[in-house]
């Protein structure tokens, strides 16, 4: 792990959505982050803009303040941009969705945040990579958890609040409609190239967790009970492809597809994270 200078200058940028849901916390850090550290504050005001600031960092560290949207967004446009490897990012978790920053180490209160990036050490995190060049930073699951979503969940999902606001005011005296459980889905699921169930077992679910041992992702295939509950089928392998019917996925708290075909590979080390050094 490697540690960091208090000496580093930062970039904090900051989300629309995590201004609009606790500005207190917003403030908090930003007041936290300038005291301990040079440090240039932005508020972009839509995706294009974040894009363009984080593209603008120079040899400042960036920092998200936001929810794990806007930490899924920072990951995903440095991916892309082929940066990520040399890229130490920070985040101070604000807003409604913060178990993804949870689960990666990093503290969700706004004072502790702030403190690990200025005191933290960098750790290095594998990564899923599909082959439409998204990312995955926690765990995947197929199909995904059924529940009831409001208008205001979904378009909070894009990280982008403000010019809906209107739209979910106007909408929310409306009932939030119920999205239906999910049946047994008929997958194939194929780890480094090896059948680990086929079409003709159908599964209650599938889970995909990049990092269980170094640069492979840990798969558990939940088969369809009949009675006594079916034992789980684990495999671990540095690709994983999914095949079957029109399939949709949750993974880092937003649902994907439908698709039918999807495969993860696991980049080892791909990109690095502020989390608190040893007591």
């Amino acid at each position: 792990m490697a540690t960091f200078a208090t000496s580093d200058q930062l970039l904090v940028i900051i989300d629309p959505a995590a201004r609009q849901t606790d500005g207190e916390s917003v403030r908090i850090a930003k007041d936290v982050l300038s005291a301990g550290a040079a440090a240039k504050v932005c508020m972009p005001d839509g995706p294009e803009e974040f894009a363009r600031v984080l593209a603008r960092r120079g040899s400042r560290r960036p920092v998200v303040v936001g929810d794990d949207c806007a930490l899924v967004r920072a990951v995903t446009l440095l991916h892309r941009q082929r940066e990520l490897a040399g890229c130490a990012l920070s985040v101070v978790p604000v807003g409604g969705a913060l178990s993804v920053a949870h689960a990666l180490g990093v503290p969700t209160g706004a004072v502790a945040a702030a403190r690990t990036v200025l005191d933290g050490v960098e750790r290095r995190l594998d990564l899923l990579v599909d082959d439409s060049d998204g990312v995955v930073l926690g765990a995947l699951r197929i199909p995904p958890v059924a529940a009831a979503a409001s208008v205001e969940e979904s378009v909070a999902a894009r990280g982008w609040l403000r010019p809906y606001q209107h739209l979910v005011r106007s909408l929310s005296t409306r009932p939030a409609p119920t999205v239906p459980r999910p049946g047994p889905a008929r997958l194939r699921v194929e780890v480094d190239g090896e059948t680990v169930v086929d079409l003709d077992q159908p599964v209650e679910a599938v889970s995909v967790t990049p990092g269980g041992r170094g640069g492979v992702a840990e798969v558990e295939v939940r088969p369809l009970s009949v009675g006594a509950e079916a034992t789980p089928v684990r495999a671990a392998g540095r690709t994983v492809t999914v095949l079957g019917a029109d399939f949709r996925y949750r993974a880092d708290g937003g649902v994907a597809g439908p698709v039918r075909r999807r495969t993860w590979r696991v980049v080892e080390g791909a990109w690095g994270l502020t989390v608190p050094g040893a007591p």
